[in-house]
């Protein structure tokens, strides 16, 4: 991520975005070519209408399009204020899933062209776990999407799963291809699934 967002530069080869070398982009165009969900969503000082749309401008009907299309719009609707919300210092007053639910609903409305998930769904609860696994399909539906996992449920549907192990990709291919193979991805899958 930190290559790919230009924090760091890459001390051998290159990164390229549609052919283009990523060190010959305006660092500020770069970084809005990507969607950002983390797994410690931060929250912003604000309603949370703020912490959807940050700075830019985005009408309410598309505000609730984006809420609604990450399954975002079902808690805050029945929140007293609703988007008008206030978010207390670090989301204290919302739950981890109602966090990650905006930040989703955050990423999307950026309009991304590149989406990356990194551990965004390792800490919810399990309660909304279907509708953050639901959000992810959608949003990731359409673009390139970037998905660091630990739980496989996360990536499962993905076009192509690389497996490191120690900063090395180890494995690559489908879940199924790799399901196959009985190597590193078959023995996380096992742990996390097949316990007797």
């Amino acid at each position: 991520i930190n290559l790919l967002l230009r924090f760091y530069d890459p001390t051998e080869g290159e990164i390229l975005i549609d052919g283009i070398n990523i060190k010959e982009m305006d660092l500020k165009v770069l970084r809005n070519y990507f969607g950002l969900v983390l797994q410690d969503v931060f929250m912003f000082a604000g309603d949370i209408r703020y912490n959807i749309i940050l700075n830019n401008e985005i009408e309410d009907n598309k505000l609730m399009e984006y809420s609604k299309y990450v399954n975002a719009h079902n808690f805050i609707s029945k929140l007293k204020k609703k988007y008008d919300n206030i978010v207390s210092e670090g989301g204290s007053n919302l739950s981890t899933g109602q966090r990650q639910l905006i930040a989703f609903a955050r990423a999307l409305a950026k309009e991304p062209r590149i989406l990356i998930l990194d551990e965004a769904t390792s800490s919810i609860d399990s309660e909304t776990e279907y509708l953050i696994q639901d959000a992810i399909k959608k949003i990731m539906k359409g673009r390139s999407s970037i998905a660091i996992a630990h739980r496989l449920s996360t990536i499962q549907d993905v076009d192509k799963i690389y497996v490191m192990s120690k900063g090395k990709i180890v494995e690559s291919g489908t879940h199924s291809q790799l399901f196959a193979q009985k190597g590193y991805y078959f023995e996380l899958y096992k742990f996390q699934y097949l316990k007797t």
